[in-house]
Formats: C-alpha cells, sequence, structure tokens
C-alpha cells in the first residue's frame, strides 16, 4: 500500500499539462478543490468529474496510475462513508439493529466519497505533472504579495516543496524497513486492527532517525552550497506566462462558471 501514494511523486512524460506554468496548475487545483464545496446538486458533480477526465487525458498520465493513488485513502474513505451514512438524522430507509441509514444519510455519504475522490485526483494531477523546482517557483511567485506582511514567502514555498518531496522517499523508506523486520521475524499482517498498529510502533524510531539523518544531510548540502534564502537570489528559469498558460485560466473561468452555475441549481 505504501507504494501506493502517489502524492509528491513526479510522473516523466510529454504534455500540454506539464508544459503548463506552474502558477496555472497551483490555482487551477485551487480553485477545483473549493468548487467542489458549492454544489448542492449531482449536476456540478458531473461537470467536475468531465472536467478532471479531461485534464488527466491530457496528462497523459495512465488512469490506472491515478486511481492507484485512492488505495492509501480507502480507510479514511469507508471511514468517513460510514459516518455520515449512519449518524445523519433523517428519513429512515432502513434500520437494522441500532443503525439506521436515512436518506439524508445516503445523499450526505454519496457526496462525501464522490468530493473525496475528486479532490485527492485533482491534487494528485499538480503534483504528478510539476517538477519539485518548478512548484516551489510557482508557489513562490503566486505569494508573493504576501511580503507586504513580512511573510518569508520563499523559506515557506521551499519548505512545502522539500515537505511534497520527502513523502515518496520516506514511503520508499518505510517499505524497506518494513521488508528488513519481515525478514527477521516480525508480522504485520496477522491480527486485528489494535495489533496490527502495534506492530507497526517498532518501525517509528529507525524511520525517525532516517529521517532526520536525510534532513541534516539537505541543510549540510544547502549550507556547503552557500544558500541563503530568497533575498537577491536569482532564477535560471524564470516563470513567464505563455498563450497555453493564458487559454488554460479562460478553460478554468468556464468551468468555474458552468460547474458552480448548475451545481447550485436547487432540483
Amino acid at each position: 500500500m505504501l507504494r501506493d501514494i502517489t502524492l509528491g511523486q513526479y510522473y516523466q512524460t510529454e504534455s500540454v499539462i506539464h508544459r503548463l506554468d506552474p502558477r496555472v496548475k497551483l490555482a487551477g487545483t485551487l480553485l477545483f478543490i473549493i468548487s467542489l464545496f458549492f454544489f448542492r446538486n449531482f449536476i456540478g458533480y458531473l461537470v467536475a468529474a468531465v472536467f478532471l477526465a479531461v485534464v488527466i487525458k491530457l496528462s497523459h498520465v495512465p488512469f490506472k496510475f491515478m486511481v492507484k493513488g485512492m488505495k492509501a485513502i480507502l480507510f479514511l474513505l469507508l471511514i468517513t462513508v460510514a459516518f455520515n451514512l449512519f449518524l445523519t438524522p433523517g428519513e429512515a430507509l432502513i434500520s437494522v439493529w441500532k443503525l439506521t441509514i436515512t436518506k439524508e444519510g445516503l445523499k450526505t455519504a454519496v457526496t462525501m466519497a464522490v468530493r473525496l475522490t475528486m479532490l485527492v485526483v485533482g491534487s494528485s494531477i499538480m503534483t504528478l505533472t510539476t517538477t519539485p523546482n518548478n512548484l516551489t517557483d510557482g508557489m513562490e511567485k503566486g505569494m508573493r504579495p504576501l511580503k507586504i506582511f513580512h511573510v518569508p514567502v520563499h523559506e515557506v514555498a521551499m519548505m512545502m516543496s522539500i515537505a511534497l518531496r520527502f513523502i515518496p522517499i520516506l514511503l520508499e523508506e518505510t517499505d524497506k524497513i518494513m521488508k528488513a523486520q519481515i525478514a527477521r521475524g516480525a508480522d504485520f499482517e496477522s491480527g486485528n486492527l489494535i495489533h496490527r498498529a502495534k506492530a507497526l510502533v517498532p518501525l517509528l524510531v529507525p524511520l525517525f532517525i532516517s529521517a532526520f539523518r536525510r534532513a541534516n544531510d539537505l541543510a549540510m548540502a544547502m549550507e556547503a552550497r552557500c544558500y541563503r534564502g530568497g533575498d537577491g537570489r536569482t532564477k535560471m528559469k524564470p516563470l513567464v506566462y505563455q498563450k497555453r498558460d493564458r487559454l488554460a485560466y479562460l478553460c478554468i473561468l468556464v468551468y468555474l462558471s458552468t460547474g458552480i452555475g448548475l451545481g447550485r441549481l436547487i432540483l
């Protein structure tokens, strides 16, 4: 399951989505996530699904690779659906023992499942089609107005980029530690959920040691290269909007106006 997490990974291929300015992808992802919370009916979610499918097709990232990332949040998705399904009051549809499924609960559970799925897939597209360096530059450019309030924009963007870059590295390290402990007789599969959780405790110490070692190596490497933050730094490849970026903004605005307009209709 650890290898199924796609967040933070970059998928190397050639596509129009890969060539877009990272600021366009950051803004588009943020607006897409926000739009999911404005819909009042399933027409809006249908428009969002079509928009997402078109973006995935244009990105040339295999759909199976996208779906693989959903396995990591399957447990969270099931918990969210169960809580909304059984704990939402309203008109009863099915009653089994002390559990009651209501009409409102069923609608809320389906809505939350669709919303969470689209949120994860939409966020994954951004990281799969954007290199960490471009992502850092895009965040820094996008948050530049915050410098008025003395916010260290470059440092914040660098930390977020490093955090995303460390996700697949730490997952790979966890997988190696688990295989090493399994070879020594550790059992992570048998027993109930509590026993499995307790079996994972011995992973924490070597994982934290490895994480701190990698963080220290990265800090030493940045020190050796005289890294001093964002003041006075220049870019090898400055971000400049192209025609395709303006066209992408137009497509995003069309999606927002269509999706939110149809999605807020009371049927």
